[in-house]
């Protein structure tokens, strides 16, 4: 059994990227943080960690003892989970990294729904565009709109979300209404991320068309609100510009022909989940599979 504490406290320890943060999540105090390992490590026979003044780094060997050690303290924790009643009251901290407008507009009714359902959640949420990692950064679960990453990361699918183009009237009434999908080309269209052609679907037919743009952004946010300014065709999710749809500062355009859709996923770094994160991707499937988010705001 000791053997099992300290191989947890050398997760921790890990996880932290040294003693102080591991003391500090723990409880331990730094000089029984660093006993006990330096005892595992007598213990193995093999050093694990490289020790500095400001942090902790893996040798070679305490790489791959890491990785077994946290499946091992894993399946401990869950265990204890499914042994008690947190399986169907979880509690705990649920550390989750979410797409910062999808978050904003779309998925925020669906959390506050979904804490007053599990009173015993607390929630420590990180919005960024980025691609957070599960493996060293202390995230749960990872929301993320496209297609997901080639890795070893597990990715559960949750819904699929269908973009369609969109302008302001103002824009509109200026440059022309686009009658195909090849009038596209002589309008301003505002991309995400890097210029690249649009495909465009109307049933069974497609078409391709190259784009110009002066805005090149990586954010769905900024990007909708040029479109709203009449700075250009925008093609995105109904779930992202809803309240814009709604309020009249856009419109569809070509609503006939729509583009690949898009889908919506959780990440997570293992399939052996706590329940406060296994009730949450849950949760997230069911509300964004049947596309009711939105209706459910005061």
């Amino acid at each position: 059994m000791e053997l099992l504490n300290d191989m947890a406290l050398f997760v921790e320890v890990v996880k932290a990227r040294g003693f102080r943060g591991a003391s500090e999540a723990t409880g331990v105090p730094n000089s029984t943080l660093s006993r006990r390992i330096s005892g595992l490590e007598k213990a193995i026979g093999l050093r694990l960690l490289h020790r500095t003044t400001r942090k902790v780094e893996l040798t070679e060997a305490g790489q791959v003892y890491f990785e077994r050690c946290k499946r091992i303290v894993d399946e401990a924790r869950l265990a204890h989970e499914q042994l008690g009643e947190m399986l169907a009251q979880p509690s705990g901290v649920l550390r989750a990294s979410l797409p910062v407008d999808f978050a904003t507009v779309y998925i925020a009714p669906l959390i506050a729904e979904f804490a007053q359902r599990y009173p015993g959640i607390t929630f420590d949420l990180d919005l960024t565009p980025r691609q957070v990692d599960l493996v060293s950064e202390p995230f749960d679960v990872a929301i993320r709109i496209g297609e997901p990453p080639s890795s070893q990361l597990i990715a559960r699918p949750l819904a699929s979300f269908v973009p369609h183009l969109y302008a302001s009237p103002r824009y509109l009434e200026h440059a022309g209404v686009p009658a195909e999908p090849a009038d596209l080309e002589s309008h301003e269209c505002l991309n995400i991320l890097k210029e690249r052609p649009w495909v465009l679907h109307r049933g069974k037919e497609s078409a391709e068309v190259t784009i110009r743009s002066r805005f090149t952004l990586n954010n769905v946010g900024l990007i909708a609100r040029l479109a709203t300014l009449g700075m250009g065709i925008v093609m995105l999710t109904d779930e992202l510009v809803v309240d814009d749809l709604a309020a009249g500062r856009l419109v569809r355009v070509l609503p006939q022909w729509h583009g690949k859709p898009v889908p919506v996923y959780a990440l997570t770094e293992t399939r052996l989940l706590p329940a406060k994160t296994q009730r949450f991707i849950e949760f997230l499937k069911e509300r964004l599979a049947g596309g009711d988010a939105r209706s459910r705001q005061p």
